[in-house]
């Protein structure tokens, strides 16, 4: 599949055999090299210091869903970089948060949005959002070689289900299991169980998307008041959290005009309750 300089134009034979139409099984079967797990690391002793991405955070609420990530990456106990982004589209009614590996995370995000782009390019129709979680799972158990060898990645997946009307969180591990957040929220990363702790408690399902929005920030500076890894509002760099909404009208990016409002709402609510709002004991 190597470019021919004295080619007449023609398209390889393996672009015209008729197949499966993932594209994962395209690269397998004709360049499986550039797949990300298919590539053999160099013998190492120790731990491969690679920079990392941190703390992810989900939470639906009727009509749609929210996943927001931070902005920090680090690299053992040094801040690689302040301003990472962890939280992409993965069609027009899905996103991915990364946790993980970040040069191997954002590779296997973009190889998913490939997938699914080339699902609907051959199939005449978008896959269905069960149908994107298994498909990241199988991507993600493809890492599981490299995962062995400390560069995992493992991240949370939600989107607009069109069929169900309704916004739905998948959760990975790292062999690739997957599983359908039921509560309504989820959390990964190092972060993760400060996070989800403080979900736990403010979070309710008849929330409206500008609470929910709120709770997954107030989630992810729980998540840096206890995790060195996770990196919380900036207010002198004006780095603020990633905040994604999903709904039947598609994804959408808060600006960071909107996200720097919201956090520095709750920083200012955060001088007087430097713990956070508290929830009723019943």
């Amino acid at each position: 599949m190597e470019a021919n300089p004295r080619s007449t134009g023609r398209l390889p034979a393996a672009f015209l055999t008729p197949g499966s139409s993932s594209f994962m099984d395209f690269l397998s079967d004709h360049s499986p090299e550039l797949l990300p797990g298919k590539r053999t690391l160099p013998p190492v002793q120790g731990a491969i210091e690679a920079p990392h991405g941190t703390t992810i955070v989900a939470a639906s609420f009727p009509g749609g869903v929210v996943l927001a990530g931070d902005r920090r990456a680090t690299m053992g106990n040094m801040i690689a970089q302040r301003d990472i982004e962890k939280v992409f589209p993965a069609d027009e009614y899905s996103a991915v948060g990364i946790a993980g590996t970040a040069g191997l995370a954002v590779e296997m995000v973009k190889l998913f949005q490939l997938e699914l782009e080339h699902f609907e390019k051959v199939e005449g129709v978008q896959l269905s959002l069960e149908g994107k979680a298994n498909r990241l799972s199988t991507m993600i158990r493809g890492n599981l070689g490299m995962a062995m060898q400390g560069l995992a990645v493992v991240p949370l997946f939600a989107g607009y289900d069109v069929d169900r009307d309704k916004g739905r969180i998948f959760s990975y591990d790292v062999t690739g299991g997957r599983s359908e957040e039921q509560q309504g929220y989820a959390a990964t990363g190092s972060g993760s169980i400060f996070a989800r702790g403080s979900l736990k408690k403010l979070y309710r399902e008849d929330l409206t998307e500008e609470q929910v929005i709120t709770a997954v920030v107030q989630a992810l500076y729980d998540a840096a008041d206890d995790d060195s890894a996770t990196g919380g509002p900036d207010v002198a760099r004006r780095i603020y959290p990633i905040v994604t909404v999903i709904t039947e009208d598609g994804f959408r990016r808060l600006t960071d005009a909107e996200s720097s409002e919201i956090a520095r709402s709750i920083l200012e609510r955060r001088l007087a309750e430097p713990d956070g709002p508290r929830a009723a004991l019943l």
